[in-house]
């Protein structure tokens, strides 16, 4: 970013900080250096998306991120109706991220309890053939032979998975997301004003520690009831047959009775309280933080020292019981989904964006998605335990040593590939719309450069480019259609498992081979692809952790994901502009602060929208010294369509009326970066010459040959904006269009440390960068910031 391979960090540590040239560093100190060109700074954020090895370990949390993301996706809401739809979607939202834990927890109980110690240790068989399972055999004597005792010793890896889910969110919470914004002053529920000003104005947006420790201790208690549940269930069905002990009867019901109550003050707790974004919402719930965990976790052990008491006779075989556990999360999953469609699709019709994807219903979408990645991780580990415990045999056949997972898995398997030939259909589709595109292109492309000498394979590359970006606009469809296909055929596989109990394939016996080979085959397939699924993201990890090119390209991925605070899922990867965006605005308004000057914040990709979201955080004041250039910019294309709540036309407009200037540059051939759509004056009120956006630009700079260019100039695309001159041209005019601000107070020294540096940054995971003109001694300073992100 600074194009000199002598550096020095200013301010920051190596998670973050903000960087200079070597020959920079003592700018304010020799401001007569420096009339004609602004000093760049960079600020570099890469260590907070793609830092270390374990940070692509993050991956298995890839449906926690999703389902967070779902949170930030409501429609743009009118002000009188704005608090109460904000609050039912926000809640059926964080109660399709409740169901996900549980999912997860269920699933490992599903492999440790059931696959593990109920099938495989309980039968002979597999138990001979499984050494580390031998000393659970049920043979004479053998004190842990009866099946409560291996159940309970198995249960410690499911409440070892909540233990670290519930350590990684909070030291990540300690490490990331503590950082608290500048101090501003708090906005009142009753503010007439508050309901209208965009929601990243607000002083408490980047800063929600109180709903996350609530979430993180609802959440952690969830999964130490969902593995006391499994327990539970087993002990008490034993229990209640014919012969069983009355007392040990009912010391289950006691169990189940405060299982039940726990349950429903964990649902109460996720429920009871949102985000609170008028002032940094840094207050605890100490009585439930501390307590609902450790609660649910002796609740647990109780329940473990109820199963493991002594059942003589007490035999396993078949499924765990609560099995159908999997199915009813499946149902209530598709219900809050279907209620989270309605009320998004009321509140965009209340408040109609034409430019917003899938209108009301992407935030549907987006948590019908999670849920699905949800159900293939889970369903997918499950197949694959099985199939490698059970050895030669097939579980659930005559030929296997084991029963297999539940039933309800086996038919979400079989229509899995149903699900992926719909998106090979609509693909294939969207295809043959980039070829007819490509094509006009081409035409385009040659008509634009008359006189030239035609090159065929040139002209070809520049109209395949431009077609293949705008790809981009078509994940609408693909979103739309995955969640629907999954709600469709996800409550077609609860049924058939529900009316038949067997797995597709025997449940197919008795009707045409055709339709028997049908079933089995896909029921297969669909097993294949879920294990395939879950090896992916354990294999994606693994390489990223080894290669860091790998790692940097998985950044890429949680520079759009872990943008947004952890609102829904406690155990999402953390949220970095959490970190970020505190700094950059710190930076901007201690800087202006010291030095009554002015400056100009620029980002690229991902990196303006982190410059746009610290401008937000600035005060009214400190927000008319600045101005705003971003390139390759997802804005509006990107997060205005898809969060219009937060980038729509509304907050976009307030955002362009409140900074002195702001231009956007963007290309046609850039699949990631648009227009931001927002016409009238760039800059000052008084000079309506200049739109916001300008482009697209050329791309590439020259068709052929030049005196220039004498070599081929390479297709750039969402890259290397700076490599354009209309870039250096944007960047001085903002400089000059800026007005002339009165000096405050000399350029100081901060507590006798090094000076802060002359600028402030956007970031990006290949780092920003910011450039300052210092004045005269006595007089205003010029700052200018530029970043850019790899994302």
């Amino acid at each position: 970013m600074l194009e000199d391979p002598r550096t020095e960090r200013v301010t920051g540590d190596h998670t973050a900080g903000i960087h200079r040239r070597a020959d920079d560093v003592d700018a304010e100190q020799h401001p007569e250096k420096y009339r004609e060109e602004p000093v760049p700074e960079a600020y570099c954020w890469s260590g907070l998306t793609s830092g270390n090895g374990s940070r692509a370990l993050w991956l298995l949390l890839l449906p926690f991120m999703v389902v967070n993301i779902a949170h930030w996706m409501r429609p743009s809401v009118e002000v009188p109706a704005r608090s109460r739809a904000v609050r039912v979607h926000g809640l059926l939202v964080r109660l399709v991220a409740l169901s996900l834990t549980v999912l997860l927890v269920a699933a490992a109980c599903e492999v440790a309890l059931d696959l593990a110690a109920w099938q495989c240790a309980g039968s002979e068989l597999c138990a001979a053939r499984r050494d580390w399972l031998g000393f659970l055999a049920p043979e004479d004597g053998n004190w842990w032979g009866q099946p409560g005792r291996r159940l309970a010793l198995a249960a410690l890896v499911p409440t070892a998975l909540t233990g670290l889910l519930w350590w990684l969110s909070h030291r990540t919470w300690s490490a990331y997301e503590s950082q608290p914004p500048p101090a501003h002053e708090a906005v009142t529920e009753n503010d007439p004003e508050a309901g209208a000003r965009p929601a990243l104005c607000l002083p408490g947006f980047w800063y929600g520690r109180r709903l996350v420790a609530r979430l993180r201790a609802a959440h952690t208690a969830a999964g130490f009831l969902t593995v006391a549940a499994a327990l539970a269930a087993a002990a008490t069905r034993h229990d209640r047959k014919p012969g069983g002990s009355p007392w040990l009867d009912a010391a289950g019901w006691a169990v189940e009775v405060a299982l039940v109550a726990a349950g429903a003050f964990v649902v109460w707790v996720v429920c009871a309280r949102g985000r609170s974004e008028s002032a940094p919402d840094d207050r605890l719930d100490r009585a439930v933080v501390r307590f609902l965990p450790g609660a649910a976790l002796a609740l647990l052990a109780l329940t473990a020292l109820h199963a493991a008491w002594s059942r003589p006779g007490w035999t396993s075989g078949g499924l765990l019981p609560g099995d159908e556990a999997f199915g009813v999360i499946a149902l209530a999953q598709g219900a809050l989904v279907i209620a989270l469609a309605v009320v998004g699709r009321r509140m965009h019709r209340a408040a109609p964006d034409p430019r917003a994807a899938l209108r009301g219903y992407r935030g549907a979408a987006v948590a019908m998605l999670a849920c699905a990645l949800g159900g293939v991780m889970s369903g997918g580990v499950a197949q694959r335990v099985a199939d490698w415990l059970d050895g030669p045999g097939t579980p659930g056949m005559d030929d296997g040593w084991i029963t297999g997972p539940p039933v309800v898995l086996s038919w979400q398997a079989a229509v899995i590939p149903v699900m992926l030939f719909a998106l090979v259909v609509l693909a294939a589709y969207f295809a043959g719309q980039t070829w007819r595109v490509r094509r006009e292109e081409i035409r385009k492309v040659r008509a634009s450069h008359p006189g030239e000498p035609e090159d065929s394979s040139r002209t070809g590359r520049i109209a395949g480019t431009t077609a293949r970006a705008r790809l981009t606009d078509c994940a609408p469809w693909f979103v739309g259609v995955t969640a629907l296909f999954t709600v469709l055929l996800g409550g077609a596989a609860v049924a058939g498992a529900w009316l038949s109990s067997e797995v597709p394939g025997r449940a197919a016996d008795g009707t045409t081979g055709v339709v028997e080979a049908l079933a089995t085959t896909t029921q297969a397939v669909g097993s294949w692809l879920m294990g395939l699924g879950f090896i992916l993201f354990i294999a994606g990890g693994r390489r990223a952790y080894k290669d860091a090119s790998a790692r940097r390209t998985i950044g890429i991925l949680w520079d759009v994901g872990t943008f947004w605070p952890r609102a829904a899922h406690p155990f999402a990867p953390p949220c970095y502009a959490e970190r970020a965006v505190p700094d950059l605005s710190w930076r901007m308004d201690t800087w202006t602060r010291l030095t009554g000057g002015r400056l100009v914040i620029s980002g690229h990709s991902q990196g303006s929208v982190l410059a746009a979201a610290a401008v937000w955080q600035l005060d009214p004041g400190t927000r008319r010294r600045v101005a705003l250039l971003t390139y390759g910019s997802p804005l509006e294309r990107l997060y205005g369509r898809w969060f219009p709540a937060y980038f729509g036309p509304g907050p976009l407009h307030a955002l362009h009326s409140e900074i002195h200037c702001w231009r956007n540059l963007w290309r046609e051939t850039d699949p990631i970066g648009g227009p931001v759509l927002l016409p009238g004056a760039a800059c000052d009120a008084e000079a309506h010459e200049h739109d916001v956006d300008r482009g697209p630009l050329r791309d590439p700079l020259e068709y052929g040959r030049t005196l220039l260019h004498p070599l081929p100039a390479p297709i750039l695309g969402h890259s290397e904006y700076q490599a354009d001159p209309v870039f250096a041209e944007e960047r001085a005019g903002l400089l000059e269009r800026l007005p002339e601000v009165p000096r405050q107070r000399a350029t100081a020294r901060l507590g006798g440390a090094r000076p802060p540096g002359a600028g402030t940054a956007a970031a990006g995971s290949a780092g920003p960068g910011t450039a300052g003109r210092p004045g005269p001694p006595g007089g205003p300073a010029d700052q200018e910031s530029s970043g850019r992100s790899s994302g």
